[in-house]
């Protein structure tokens, strides 16, 4: 993963790998990894339904031809 990325705390991960000096502190890295990195992706799910429902919501205020069936010239 790059370093720049969005959710994701370079320095914090560093510094617990660091403190991992053991079996059981590696074990709860690897857990406290797995669960954020869960949290962020339902986290962009849920904005992705999001952005979904509201495309559908548009387009049936639009209805089929969007705004485009008012400027025909039938």
């Amino acid at each position: 993963m790059s370093k720049h990325e969005v959710g994701y705390d370079y320095d914090r991960y560093r510094k617990l790998l660091a403190e991992a000096t053991d079996d059981a502190k590696r074990l709860e890295l690897i857990d406290l990894m797995i669960k954020e990195g869960a949290r962020d992706r339902l986290e962009a799910q849920r904005t992705s339904d999001r952005v979904a429902m509201t495309a559908v919501t548009v387009a049936k205020i639009l209805g089929p031809g969007g705004r485009r069936d008012q400027f025909r010239g039938d």
